[in-house]
């Protein structure tokens, strides 16, 4: 009887091998996480400068199809049906030799150069995206982009298959200059919306008219009002001054975004109407020089360190 057992038993695990799944993936379908403990965080991914990697720029077939990727995707712009995928190939290298994670904003795409950025903006609720297309695919007549299962959420379409989309590659030169879909190429502060920073403070000309004692005064006040609100912090400390703004939601935008991807609080003082984006306080000066230096490289330059002391 135990023999018999056994048999039975070994029977029913060959059977159950066989009808699994096989190959590269362990799903048969693609589906969402199987358990969300929240929202995904749905921080845009960070345009910047990045060299193609040739050995994805050579013609390829899938499916019986031939795909010849573009040398550059500067000015590429595509309109039609996004889809997105997720729990099946979570974890799994995608085409440009990174590995696929479904809670970050990437892409597939058929033939743009990897690895690129991409706005993608569905056309039926006008809620946007901005991706880095690291992937190859989606291998489909009706589709032109395959998303993370992140960006689906973030453009409404997660509890469905598809979206009529339209996607615009945001380009970057190795000068930092852009160009966003057919739009004109500009510089990369054009493109944040800010001004440049200053190496130093610069004080305006002098006005030719002479200057009374009370406005004088006046003047100092108002100067060291501004100071107040440019020293106003809570702890000591390094902070590296990123950018100067005059629009407070552009500027709390790109303060979200370099928080969450250096990791490093952020501080914005109000000098008249310019929000000044701040990344500190930083105690460890060595850590505040290598976060400057990144920012540098990341398409920050103008970028630079203060010392702060209340």
């Amino acid at each position: 009887m135990r023999t018999l057992l056994l048999i039975l038993l070994a029977s029913f695990i060959l059977a159950a091998c066989k009808s699994a799944p096989s190959g590269r993936y362990s799903q048969h379908q693609d589906t969402a996480p199987n358990h969300v403990a929240k929202v995904p965080e749905t921080l845009d991914a960070v345009p910047k400068y990045e060299a193609y990697r040739m050995f994805n720029s050579r013609p390829y077939k899938v499916l019986g199809k031939h795909y010849t990727p573009l040398t550059s995707g500067k000015g590429f712009e595509e309109v039609g049906y996004a889809s997105w995928y997720g729990q099946k190939f979570h974890g799994h290298l995608t085409s440009n030799g990174e590995t696929y994670n479904m809670f970050a904003m990437s892409a597939a795409h058929k033939t743009l150069p990897l690895p690129s950025y991409v706005r993608v903006t569905n056309l039926d609720n006008d809620k946007q995206a901005i991706v880095r297309v690291n992937d190859r695919g989606p291998f489909h007549d009706n589709r032109i982009i395959d998303l993370s299962y992140a960006a689906a959420v973030k453009l409404g379409y997660h509890n469905k298959g598809t979206a009529k989309v339209k996607i615009e590659v945001i380009h970057f030169d190795p000068e930092n200059n852009v160009t966003v879909g057919i739009n004109p190429t500009v510089s990369y502060y054009e493109y944040i919306g800010i001004a440049p920073l200053p190496s130093a403070p610069t004080s305006p000309s002098p006005s030719p008219s002479p200057v009374t004692p009370s406005s004088e005064v006046a003047a100092s006040t108002s100067a060291q009002s501004d100071n107040l609100q440019q020293t106003s912090i809570s702890l000591d400390g390094y902070f590296i001054q990123v950018a100067a703004l005059s629009n407070q939601k552009k500027a709390e935008s790109i303060s979200n975004v370099l928080s969450a991807l250096y990791q490093v609080p952020t501080h914005m003082p109000v000098v008249g109407n310019v929000y000044k984006l701040q990344l500190g306080p930083i105690e460890d000066e060595a850590l505040a020089h290598e976060l400057l230096e990144q920012l540098k490289q990341n398409g920050y330059p103008q970028a630079y360190k203060i010392k702060q002391t209340l």
